[in-house]
């Protein structure tokens, strides 16, 4: 068999084990493409009230929002996790802010 071969049997076993939940993933999915202007207006935020909270630039938003320019990696990431649990996200923010400030 080929190595091609070998590889698809063995990711169709990963992939079964998986299903039964006898192990986890080994990447998680992160989406090629978010849409930043639904996570926005999700939250009923406007750009610059969504950069601040969040840790963005508006030019990143803007940029985004008007596709010139495409969340990268684990910028992602952050976002779906601002999709998911907004007010989480914040809280945990909060919470470095005010470790910073006391370790300084």
């Amino acid at each position: 068999m080929s190595k091609a071969g070998e590889r698809l049997l063995k990711a169709a076993k990963e992939a079964r084990l998986i299903a039964q939940g006898s192990k986890e993933p080994a990447n998680k999915y992160i989406p090629a493409d978010i849409d930043v202007r639904a996570i926005r207006r999700k939250l009923e935020l406007t750009q610059d009230d969504f950069a601040s909270r969040f840790g963005f630039t508006v030019n990143q938003i803007r940029e985004w929002e008007q596709q010139r320019a495409r969340p990268l990696g684990g910028v992602r990431a952050y976002l779906m996790l601002i999709d998911q649990a907004p007010d989480r996200v914040l809280i945990l923010l909060s919470e470095l802010q005010a470790n910073h400030k006391t370790a300084a």
